[in-house]
């Protein structure tokens, strides 16, 4: 099994920075790929950023490309997202996701492990 928890959610003016972790424990992750996926209020869950943890190549949502970096410490076994120049379109509770394959790496149906997610508001 593996356990996600995330932090670093918050409240935070338009033009503001957050990062997100996400502490995995449970298994080794050498060959897993992890991803952030959020949901916001009456919409689906949207794939956001996702890295290989061994090869640490990474892989983005055109909205958030340029703006937010995925990354991990394989030492401590913990995913971050760095979140800058938020907007309020930014808003949703995001969730910190594993899997054992790279495929699929932008479909949240591929992740069998999810967090249970963190608020993120961000003010206009």
């Amino acid at each position: 099994q593996v356990q996600l928890v995330e932090s670093g959610g918050g409240l935070v003016q338009a033009g503001g920075s957050l990062r997100l972790s996400c502490a995995a424990s449970g298994r080794t992750f050498s060959s897993y790929a992890m991803g952030w996926f959020r949901q916001a209020p009456g919409k689906e869950r949207g794939f956001v950023a996702a890295v290989t943890w061994s090869e640490g190549t990474t892989y983005y949502a055109d909205s958030v490309k340029g703006r937010f970096t995925i990354s991990r410490d394989t030492a401590k076994n913990t995913l971050y997202l760095q979140m800058n120049s938020l907007t309020p379109e930014d808003t949703a509770v995001y969730y910190c996701a594993a899997k054992v394959t790279y495929s699929g790496i932008s479909y949240s149906f591929r992740y069998p492990y999810w967090g249970q997610g963190t608020q993120v508001t961000v003010s206009s």
